[in-house]
């Protein structure tokens, strides 16, 4: 098993930034693709970021891209994701994945979430 464990969620102004992280412990060994999944009110879940194994291969949702930089530090069995230039369309509570697969769209392990809060 793998937990996940979310912080740095928080109110912000648009145009503003937040970097949120992504503690994993358990069976670390085990993972391999890790990301970022966000769910407003009312929508959809919605896939944000994705970061490969050795933290060199990336993947963005459409709406985020140019504006959210994932990165993972595996010395630290985190993930992170920087926001910058928030709009109050980004707010949502925002979940860390992770997963053994590759590159995989369906993620195994899930956080229990952060609140980002984007005000106008």
């Amino acid at each position: 098993q793998v937990q996940l464990v979310e912080s740095g969620g928080g109110l912000v102004q648009a145009g503003g930034s937040l970097r949120l992280s992504c503690a994993a412990s358990g069976s670390i060994f085990s993972i391999n693709t890790m990301g970022w999944f966000r769910q407003a009110p009312g929508k959809e879940r919605e896939f944000v970021a994705s970061v490969s194994r050795t933290g060199i291969g990336s993947s963005y949702g459409d709406s985020v891209k140019g504006r959210f930089t994932i990165s993972r530090d595996n010395a630290k069995n985190t993930v992170y994701l920087q926001m910058n230039s928030l709009k109050p369309e980004d707010t949502a509570i925002y979940y860390c994945v992770a997963d053994p697969r590759p590159w995989t769209s369906e993620y195994t392990y899930w956080g229990q979430g952060t609140q980002v809060t984007v005000s106008s």
